[in-house]
């Protein structure tokens, strides 16, 4: 039986290549908090709380909408209602996520939307502001009644 001997050299070469390839995998980023409420008013369709939901992978990133302000008078299938959520960005400018996906919405049910996508810097924060829904061609407007709790989406 034959035994083959590694050397201190060999040891050392193979964790540099180790190390090296560690310190080219890509650093994982995460947006904090990833889920905040706040409360909306739609105006004539009606008021409530909505939760926002970010994940980013990159400089792209993605706000799901689930809110009980807007309810639809009919069954609406899946990827139907196109939405448009304007968020304040570093408290002074302001950045929109868009997108037409949805869950299939029973009458009666809360309106969900989302992912909707949009492009963000590192150390970019955000809060919503308002939320445009558009359903069968009538177009709600919501406006943000309260800050996000927990707190803005850092990125």
């Amino acid at each position: 039986m034959r035994h083959s001997k590694l050397g201190i050299g060999s040891l050392l070469g193979v964790g540099i290549a180790l190390a090296g390839t560690l310190a080219m995998a890509p650093v994982s980023v995460a947006v904090t908090p990833d889920t905040a409420t706040l409360s909306f008013d739609c105006g004539s369709y009606g008021s409530g709380t909505a939760t926002l939901t970010a994940t980013q992978n990159g400089t792209d990133a993605t706000i799901s909408v689930s809110t009980s302000a807007i309810s639809s008078p009919i069954d609406l299938g899946a990827n139907s209602v196109t939405s448009q959520l304007t968020m304040t960005k570093n408290d002074t400018d302001t950045t929109v996520f868009s997108g037409s996906s949805n869950p299939a919405i029973p009458a009666g049910g809360a309106v969900s939307t989302g992912p909707l996508t949009g492009t963000v810097a590192p150390g970019d924060k955000l809060e919503g502001s308002s939320l445009q829904v558009v359903v069968l061609g009538i177009t709600a407007t919501c406006k943000a009644t309260s800050p996000q709790t927990p707190g803005p989406f850092v990125f």
